[in-house]
């Protein structure tokens, strides 16, 4: 067991309050107000998924007041599920909370047993490997199916990287991009009149954003950020496009391509 691993802190006996004044204020709605008593686990999904995406938001717009609401929405959830779970004699949000401290400390040999890693690879690594020896059939197991499909991309080859199966060189990786690019091309049939089979050309343009995903990875790139930003920066401008034609009482629809281009224009430079 390694030595020094309990840190004081000041204001554990405040976050415990405020944990314990939550789980009772989670009871005194279950019991007390209409909408919490008719909640289910299936019911709570959808604004679970919705809050995650809150969450998203605020730390892509660097935010924290938003940041901390939106935390406490989840920490919310969590405890509702748990207080849920505990009237069908399930589990309670102890059980739950031991469950996850028991799983930290099995996957973290090198913090509370005798295990060596020295860095992030390594404790990756580490975790892929007991999770197999653990019940899991596959490194990819954990992957949830319901992940969008750009971040489920990312979450498997970081899983696979986790393992050992990855490429050692980011060049590797570009020349990847480059096969996929002309694969995906070619299924165009540019240079001939041959129809196009669709089936062929969406096959290969998966290949190539799988590729592009792979790419951001070496780079230290998150894709599904990366794109989020350019999805912002888009709606700005488009945004802008609309409120500034409006106000030379030009309508959206009626303006050209090249009308509307200038405005565009006007707003990568503002």
């Amino acid at each position: 067991m390694k030595k020094n691993l309990a840190f004081p802190d000041p204001n554990r006996q405040a976050k415990l309050q405020a944990f314990d004044r939550l789980l009772t204020i989670m009871d005194e709605l279950r019991e007390n107000c209409p909408w919490d008593k008719k909640q289910t686990l299936e019911s709570l999904r959808h604004l679970t998924i919705e809050e995650t995406y809150e969450l998203s938001d605020s730390i892509l717009d660097g935010n924290y007041e938003e940041i901390k609401k939106e935390l406490g929405d989840l920490m919310l959830h969590n405890v509702f599920y748990a207080r849920i779970a505990s009237e069908k004699k399930l589990f309670d949000v102890a059980d739950v909370l031991h469950a996850i401290c028991d799983k930290l400390i099995e996957r973290h040999p090198h913090v509370y047993g005798e295990a060596v890693a020295n860095d992030e690879k390594a404790v990756k690594e580490n975790w892929e490997k007991i999770k197999l020896k653990t019940g899991n059939q596959s490194v990819l197991q954990g992957v949830p199916k319901s992940l969008p499909a750009l971040v489920k991309a990312m979450r498997i080859q970081d899983k696979a990287r986790g393992v050992g199966f990855d490429w050692e060189r980011k060049e590797q990786v570009w020349q990847k991009v480059e096969e996929e690019m002309e694969e995906f091309k070619n299924e165009f049939n540019v240079e001939t009149d041959q129809p196009i089979d669709q089936q062929k050309v969406v096959a290969e343009f998966g290949d190539l954003l799988f590729s592009m995903v792979n790419y951001s990875r070496f780079l230290g790139i998150d894709a599904e950020e990366a794109l989020e930003r350019t999805n912002k920066k888009f709606i700005k401008r488009f945004q802008y496009l609309e409120s500034e034609s409006a106000k030379d009482g030009k309508k959206m629809g009626e303006m050209t391509l090249a009308e509307m281009d200038e405005y565009w224009e006007k707003a990568k430079r503002l």
